[in-house]
C-alpha cells in the first residue's frame, strides 16, 4: 500500500492544492482549512458555506506559494457562460491587528475568526453573485466534540501551544494572541478531524456503480490522504492505526465518515450533478449506513490523527502504508449533537 495523493484546502469548500508533500502536525496539514467564506445574510448575520448548499464554491481554485506565502486563488467559471476567469492573491497569514474578529460556529463547536476585510470580500462576492465574508483562522481552533486517541471518551483537554499554528500565535499582539491558543484536542476549520484518509480499492467500488465509461472524482470526497493497494473494497472500516514512509509516521484512524449532498455535486459546472453521477449518495445509502453513530448516512473514509511522536514528520506521494491495528468491531461516530446514538 501506498500514499497516492496529498491535499490541502487552505479555504474550506474550495478546490484542493495537491502537493507532493506535506508535514504532519497535530491540527492537520499546515494552513488546511486556515480560511471559510461565510454567506451574509439579509440580517447581517452570517451563515456558514459548504459544498452542499453553496456547489458553486468548487469553481475556485487555490494554490499555495509558501516563497511568498500567499495564497492564490482562481475563478474559473463554467464554459457556457460569459464569465471570465479571474485571481486573487491572499496572505497566507495575514495581519490581523486591524481585523474585526466574528464568531463562527461548526457543528456546535464555536471558535472566533477575522473577516478579512472589504478588499477580499467583494471580490469574492463579485464572481458568486452574493454577499460575502472570507474568514480567517488564525491562532483560533474549534473544540473536538467526539472521542480522539487522547481522550477516549470525548472530554476536552487543557491548553498547550506547538507546532505552526502557535507560530502564528506567537507574531500576534498580546492583547489577541492571549485569547485563545492552540490545545491538544481542537481542530481548523476541518469538519471533525485532522486528517480524512480513503482508499482507491473502495472508490473504484464506487465508479463500478456508475453507467460504463464513468468514474466518480475522488477529489468529490474531500480526502487528506489517498491510499492504494489495499486487498479489497471498504477494509479501512477497520481500520485502526498506519504507518506511513520510512520514517513510519503513525496515524490513528478513529471515527468514520459520513457523507452529505456534496458528492453529488458536478465539479464541473458548480451544480447539483445530473444523471447516474448525481445520485452517488443515494446508491451508497444501499450498502454503506453502517455506523449507528450516523445511522441515516453512508460512511466513505476514516477521520484521523496524528499521533503525538510523528509531530514534525512529513509524508509523501509514494511512501509505503502499512496498517498496523485493525478494530475487532466497527467504530461509532460520538461527535456531540451530530451523532444519532
Amino acid at each position: 500500500m501506498k500514499v497516492t495523493r496529498i491535499f490541502i484546502y487552505p479555504i474550506k469548500s474550495l478546490r484542493a492544492y495537491e502537493p507532493a508533500s506535506a508535514e504532519l502536525t497535530k491540527h492537520g496539514f499546515p494552513h488546511d482549512r486556515i480560511f471559510m467564506i461565510l454567506h451574509r445574510q439579509p440580517d447581517g448575520s452570517l451563515k456558514n458555506m459548504h459544498v452542499a448548499h453553496y456547489p458553486d464554491l468548487v469553481l475556485f481554485f487555490p494554490t499555495i506559494d509558501y516563497d511568498s506565502s500567499t495564497i492564490t486563488v482562481t475563478y474559473r467559471p463554467p464554459m457556457n457562460t460569459n464569465a471570465s476567469e479571474k485571481s486573487m492573491n491572499i496572505p497566507l497569514q495575514p495581519d490581523v491587528t486591524s481585523l474585526q474578529q466574528i464568531d463562527v460556529e461548526m457543528h456546535k463547536s464555536p471558535t472566533k475568526a477575522f473577516d478579512m476585510g472589504a478588499k477580499y470580500n467583494d471580490w469574492l462576492s463579485r464572481c458568486l453573485g452574493y454577499d460575502v465574508v472570507l474568514a480567517y483562522l488564525g491562532p483560533n481552533l474549534r473544540p473536538i466534540l467526539m472521542s480522539t486517541p487522547n481522550n477516549p471518551g470525548g472530554q476536552k483537554v487543557g491548553n498547550s501551544s506547538s507546532g505552526w499554528l502557535s507560530s502564528i500565535t506567537s507574531k500576534l499582539p498580546t492583547s489577541i494572541s492571549g485569547l485563545v491558543g492552540a490545545t491538544e484536542e481542537k481542530i481548523t476549520f476541518a469538519d471533525c478531524a485532522p486528517y480524512l484518509i480513503v482508499s482507491e480499492k473502495s472508490m473504484d467500488d464506487v465508479s463500478n456503480r456508475l453507467p460504463q465509461g464513468e468514474e466518480m472524482d475522488i477529489t468529490k470526497f474531500r480526502p487528506n490522504i489517498i491510499v492504494s493497494g489495499a486487498e479489497k473494497p471498504w477494509e479501512e472500516d477497520m481500520w485502526a492505526e498506519m504507518q506511513i514512509g520510512e520514517s513510519k509516521a503513525k496515524i490513528h484512524c478513529k471515527h468514520n465518515c459520513a457523507r452529505c449532498q456534496s458528492i453529488n455535486i458536478d465539479y464541473a459546472t458548480g451544480k447539483p450533478g445530473t444523471g447516474e453521477s448525481g445520485k452517488i449518495l443515494k446508491m451508497l445509502q444501499k450498502d454503506r449506513r453502517i455506523d449507528k453513530g450516523m445511522k441515516y448516512s453512508p460512511v466513505f473514509g476514516r477521520y484521523s490523527f496524528a499521533d503525538a511522536t510523528s509531530e514534525g514528520v512529513k509524508v509523501a506521494v509514494g511512501d509505503e502504508v502499512v496498517i498496523t491495528k485493525r478494530n475487532n468491531e466497527q467504530t461509532v461516530f460520538d461527535w456531540t449533537g451530530m451523532a444519532t446514538t
